[in-house]
């Protein structure tokens, strides 16, 4: 909004609410009509469906309605009202005697109640205030359905054959309550799947918890996930609501699973099987409707022969596996995201979208990312960042890309051609197998160790000599 030539700067007027009066006494009526013209559009009718027919034509954003009327009174009418327009706020009218039929009113979702004969101060107070808490109770409707669009399965990039795999799972499932388990390693973007099976699902309007289960300490994650009892151990100073409460009647995505220990898989595993549980320190069940979706980077099959996992809890979340490919799985989708994160990026940091050179475009689709979705997102970003002009070439792109071969036949023969080292190809095929390790990890230098078969001193001596950092949080 702007003014020209130093002239007056014109300014938004927000649009006059509107209040629909329903009361059978044309003398309230137009009583009402004067004490609220000067703030209010006001439309008044005399009875049931005369209201019905004003709210199917125009809407209003406040109801005053009076309980006691004939033919369809206000006690029914508010009830037609609640089912028809659920966030709709509705005053009551009424008279001394009837104020115990008004609370019951409220009971049934009235907003409030106003005696006759009424003050205009406090009539205004409470339109004002109902007026308000519904505007806010739109725009979180609003949210929510922008946040639901945001995650639909058809603004998930991905065409090649697998993903499109994933994709039908997931429209299968979201409907329904049953227990999904996404897997895959880490960045292929196991919660973006799981935030669009809840937001396509009949609990979208209700809570999506997320739980990280590596993030918490194991001694803390029963009172994380069940919530806790006053003074039920030291610091426990009040009662503490765990996330099975906080997600009732939604979704609880519990990431990393395979991390859990068994004391807390135990406790799992009867949510799941009865629906209930106990707070810790606590004596009285908890009744919950929740549905679970769980994901791992872990094999689970593997941590049942180890024991680590216990097979019923594994069965009992197995009911339907979603698989993420890992990125070099996926190769159809590589200039698609490439072009996916440039708009985005560049968009969400309000700079100008840049364009990717030929040879930089044929350097990123020879690279391995072995950290997945995650590690082309962020690389795009930085690029976008650091890079100097309007586009990208391969000189811009960080040295490990610019220097990683993905086929190993093509280093051996550089070697037998002469064209490379032995010793420079030896360096490469660690470098590309310790990264590997460390992208399905997370980058957890220990669990990398563990699954290269050596220590993490040994790991990081060899990180060190190789020019591997360590992942930017």
């Amino acid at each position: 909004m702007s003014g020209g030539g130093g002239g007056p700067v014109g300014t938004r007027e927000s649009p006059r609410r509107r209040v629909l009066i329903v009361d059978d006494e044309l003398g309230v009526r137009e009583s009402l009509r004067m004490a609220l013209k000067g703030n209010y559009d006001v439309t008044a009718v005399g009875s049931g469906p005369e209201a019905l027919e004003s709210l199917a034509a125009s809407p209003p954003d406040v109801v005053l309605l009076d309980i006691v009327m004939p033919g369809v009174d206000g006690m029914q009418l508010l009830e037609e009202l609640r089912s028809r327009f659920p966030i709709l706020p509705i005053i009551m009218l009424t008279a001394t005697k009837t104020v115990k039929t008004a609370v019951q009113a409220m009971k049934l979702g009235a907003f409030h109640y106003i005696t006759k004969p009424f003050d205009v101060e406090d009539l205004r107070a409470h339109l004002d205030k109902a007026t308000e808490q519904a505007a806010l109770v739109r725009e979180v409707e609003e949210l929510r359905s922008e946040v639901g669009r945001r995650y639909h399965i058809e603004n998930i990039v991905g065409r090649s054959a697998r993903m499109q795999a994933v994709f039908k799972t997931v429209l299968t499932v979201a409907p329904l309550k049953t227990t999904v388990l996404i897997t895959g390693e880490s960045g292929t973007g196991k919660e973006l799947i799981a935030k669009a099976i809840h937001y396509q699902s009949p609990r979208a309007r209700h809570p999506l918890v997320t739980l990280n289960c590596a993030a918490i300490p194991e001694t803390l994650l029963e009172s994380e996930l069940f919530g806790h009892e006053k003074g039920s151990f030291t610091d426990a100073h009040t009662r503490k609501l765990g996330q099975f409460e906080l997600a009732h009647e939604g979704t609880l995505f519990l990431d990393e699973i395979g991390e859990m220990g068994p004391g807390t898989q135990a406790k799992l595993l009867r949510v799941l099987e009865h629906g209930e549980f106990l707070r810790v320190g606590g004596i009285k069940s908890i009744s919950v409707d929740v549905r679970i979706i769980a994901a791992t980077n872990r094999d689970l099959a593997l941590g049942l022969k180890e024991g680590t996992f216990r097979p019923d809890l594994y069965y009992r979340l197995n009911v339907v596996t979603v698989h993420l490919p890992p990125l070099r799985e996926r190769r159809d989708d590589l200039l698609l995201l490439i072009r996916h994160f440039a708009q985005q990026k560049a968009r969400d940091m309000g700079i100008a979208e840049k364009t990717f050179k030929p040879e930089a475009v044929d350097t990123l689709m020879r690279y391995h990312w072995p950290g997945n979705v995650r590690e082309i997102e962020n690389l795009i970003e930085r690029l976008l960042v650091l890079s100097e002009g309007p586009t990208i070439g391969p000189e811009d792109l960080p040295e490990q890309v610019r220097r990683s071969e993905q086929d190993p036949g093509t280093i051996r023969e550089q070697v037998l051609q002469g064209r490379r080292s032995l010793g420079d190809a030896v360096d490469e095929f660690e470098r590309e197998i310790i990264v590997e390790a460390l992208g399905q990890t997370d980058f957890n230098q220990t669990r990398a160790a563990e699954l290269l078969g050596t220590t993490r001193r040994i790991l990081k001596y060899r990180m060190d000599k190789l020019g591997i950092q360590p992942a930017e949080r």
